[in-house]
């Protein structure tokens, strides 16, 4: 089975306060959560609430929060892309101790 690396999509924001001229062309990449409900849909939201992210809702199945990195299998990673909330084959990589992953002489080759 294919593990994947998947980190969540990301979107530049500058600061929230205009005060300072100085740091207006400051953008920090801020993640975005990625929350998977019962039915097999995907739902993408910026700053969710605990009760948008609650588990034991029975709506929510599975939740990866924004900025994180998480190992997901090859269906986990179709699903996502075809989700329709901004997943793309770049949040992919081959997942630590597989072929692929690292360097040269590192990771899953030759290390």
């Amino acid at each position: 089975m294919t593990t994947w690396l998947f980190r969540t999509p990301t979107v530049d924001e500058g600061p929230a306060s205009w005060e300072d001229m100085l740091f207006l062309r400051v953008e920090l990449a801020r993640g975005i959560t990625i929350i998977g409900d019962a039915q097999g849909g995907y739902t993408a939201l910026r700053y969710p609430t605990q009760d948008e992210i609650a588990l034991n809702d029975s709506s929510v199945v599975v939740v990866y929060m924004g900025g994180h990195e998480y190992i997901v299998s090859g269906a986990a990673k179709a699903a996502l892309i075809a989700g329709g909330v901004g997943v793309s084959d770049s949040n992919f990589t081959p997942a630590p101790g597989t072929f692929g992953y690292g360097g040269f002489g590192s990771g899953g080759y030759g290390g």
